[in-house]
């Protein structure tokens, strides 16, 4: 599938059609918090990093560095600044960063782009100290998650499906560079409020999904959103249930969960530092 260039359009609509509620943010900071290290500070490259949509959020929950490492330009412009934060300009199989320099990496939506996916992993493992954790959040074509806008453009999960890897294939590239699952954790992500805040937001077609789809596609799914969005008596947020998989180079934790045969998650485990 073509490569979705983020200097072209995407990087104009992606903060404000991606914009996360502050609680939502909080869930996941607490979400990553306890599968991390238990160890303060930590150090954290957050590859992918996009507009910063969360990198300052990284330095404020671990209180140490934070690398954010993105390959668009204009995406990187947009980013906050926070003074534990670094932006730098790289890609995922090329990281600008010293071999063991980082407790924690998070790639938050961003694997799928990623273009030769075993030298990105040999380049995690690089960088990864030992006893650090990835923090990988992605759709994955074989647990694809029931997005309310798919109803509406039913080929953007067709798309989607041939985008995205799928959990065995990531399972395996990791555990074969020596990072074993961890655990596999269900999120409910609130992406929006209402349906008529969410509809605003698609509007400005903030996925990259959207590039892969067909103008007529795009125009009539969205108009049946509008509709619907404009029946809406009572809002309700806009919810779904995602993945996050947690990935580790310590493999003496009993407790945690171990990949079978197949390369597949044999389950969940709790996360060491729960306090949720």
């Amino acid at each position: 599938m073509e490569r979705v260039d983020y200097d072209a359009r995407q990087h104009a609509v992606y903060a404000a059609g991606r914009a996360m509620p502050d609680d939502m943010r909080q869930t996941w900071a607490e979400v990553f918090a306890a599968w991390a290290p238990p160890e303060r500070p930590l150090t954290v490259l957050d590859l992918g990093s996009g507009t910063g949509r969360f990198t300052p959020t990284l330095a404020g929950t671990f209180g140490g560095p934070v690398y954010g490492v993105e390959p668009s330009e204009r995406m990187r412009e947009q980013a906050a600044p926070h003074p534990g934060v670094e932006y730098r300009a790289g890609r995922a199989e090329a990281i600008p960063l010293p071999d063991r320099s980082c407790d924690l990496v998070l790639m938050f939506l961003m694997f799928h782009h990623v273009v030769d996916r075993p030298a990105a992993v040999a380049e995690i493992r690089r960088v990864l100290r030992p006893g650090g954790r990835v923090l990988l959040h992605s759709t994955f074509a074989d647990r694809m998650p029931d997005l309310l806008w798919h109803r509406f453009i039913p080929g953007a999960r067709t798309v989607e499906q041939r985008m995205f890897p799928t959990l065995t294939e990531v399972v395996r590239l990791f555990g074969a560079a020596g990072m074993p699952v961890v655990a596999i954790e269900r999120v409910r992500e609130k992406f929006a409020p209402s349906l008529s805040s969410y509809a605003a937001r698609m509007r400005l077609r903030p996925i990259s999904t959207f590039e892969h789809l067909t103008e007529d596609e795009i125009v009539r799914g969205l108009t049946a959103l509008d509709r619907a969005a404009a029946a809406e008596t009572t809002p309700r947020p806009v919810t779904a249930e995602v993945d996050l998989l947690v990935l580790g180079t310590d493999q003496s934790d009993s407790a945690s969960t171990r990949a079978d045969a197949t390369g597949e998650p044999a389950g969940t485990s709790k996360p060491p530092n729960a306090t949720r």
